[in-house]
């Protein structure tokens, strides 16, 4: 054979191992799995958009840690000589994420859906109970504690409000949450000290109807007064006759112990006698004897037994006085009316008269019946 030929074979030969070469070399470089990792970072960004953060933070955190390994591990391998690089981790850290991802965007749609409901649900409950503890509430001295409190739960709930229509359902529950532990523990406690309270009711019916009785059988007159019903009657001859507005100590709730306490006495008083305009402070007023002797002797037990301090006093001084109609409970432990509903009662009543107060002539179930008050309000 000639040389040229020779020279031909030899090129092509070479030609062709080293074409051969580079195809295998293409080959075999390992591929990076581009789209899976595209695809677990669009989950991603879908879970971002469902609020997957906040409503499933737990499944989002953790497809975000397998992503962010993903990337680690393609960052490490592109690092490495072309043809030992291996992207099985990459390839599996993105699958991974990109599972985690659609539960967690599942995930958080179903639980905003949820919160909707939930949210809306509570924040009307809770709105509703509000209306009715108005009413309750205007009547009771409440502790400044429980006051504070349900002040910050209606706050809360109005801020609850503005984040629903937001849209921030989670924010919304949070707040409703707190509100709601903040007025339902300050509307159980109050419940429980006004049961505690009515405990006396058979004991203040008793002195009621004795008194009426009493009218009746001696063809004479005597003032009952119910302070959790805010009112003054005067019965005669063993009927009402008349029926007034009436405003108490700002402590109300429970019989007086001591000088300062702001409370008004429960018993069977007279008034000790009347004080024209002029002599009172008042428009007119009429003197109790406060303290009679059951007063004396509670005093003097509750001292004994470490109750009120030893350098307390009993106090006096209580009346029924005009310059009422403030609309509240006011007074340091007197009975206050209107000065036109104080003329009539000043005119009517004489020194003598049998003055009986009690905390309330209708019983708890009757007081909740009327007010709508609840006790299933405060379980669960």
């Amino acid at each position: 054979m000639r040389p040229f030929y020779k020279y031909i074979l030899l090129t092509i030969s070479i030609f062709l191992i080293l074409g051969g070469g580079v195809s295998l070399f293409y080959y075999s470089i390992p591929t990076p799995p581009v789209g899976e990792v595209e695809y677990a970072l669009a989950s991603l960004q879908q879970a971002s958009q469902s609020k997957a953060q906040r409503y499933s933070k737990k499944t989002y955190k953790k497809a975000k840690a397998c992503f962010d390994s993903a990337m680690k591990h393609w960052n490490y391998q592109n690092k490495r000589f072309i043809l030992k690089r291996d992207y099985q981790k990459v390839s599996y850290f993105a699958k991974k994420s990109a599972k985690l991802a659609k539960k967690a965007t599942r995930s958080s749609s179903n639980l905003s859906k949820n919160l909707v409901i939930t949210v809306r649900e509570n924040i009307d409950k809770l709105s509703e109970l509000i209306d009715n503890m108005n009413q309750l509430f205007h009547r009771l001295p409440l502790p400044e504690d429980y006051r504070n409190k349900i002040s910050k739960g209606k706050i809360l709930i109005n801020e609850a409000n503005v984040e629903f229509k937001k849209g921030d359902y989670l924010s919304a529950s949070e707040k409703i949450s707190v509100a709601e532990e903040l007025i339902m523990g300050s509307y159980k406690k109050s419940l429980d000290d006004m049961e505690e309270y009515f405990n006396s009711q058979p004991y203040w019916n008793k002195l009621v109807r004795n008194t009426i009785r009493n009218t009746a059988n001696n063809n004479s007159m005597a003032i009952v007064v119910d302070k959790f019903a805010r009112k003054l009657y005067i019965y005669q001859n063993g009927l009402k006759k008349y029926e007034f507005e009436a405003e108490f100590g700002k402590n109300w709730m429970g019989r007086k112990r001591l000088k300062g306490d702001k409370a008004t006495p429960e018993g069977i008083y007279l008034i000790k006698s009347k004080i024209p305009a002029k002599k009172t402070k008042y428009f007119r007023a009429l003197l109790l004897n406060y303290p009679n002797a059951a007063d004396i002797a509670y005093f003097n037990q509750e001292k004994a037994k470490g109750r009120i301090p030893k350098n307390a006093h009993i106090g006096g001084l209580i009346e029924i006085h005009g310059d009422g109609g403030k609309g509240t409970d006011w007074t340091d432990g007197c009975i206050a009316l209107t000065n036109a509903d104080m003329l009539k009662v000043y005119k009517i009543v004489e020194p003598g008269t049998p003055v009986v107060i009690v905390g309330s002539i209708a019983d708890f179930n009757t007081v909740a019946s009327n007010l709508n008050i609840k006790r299933s309000h405060t379980k669960g």
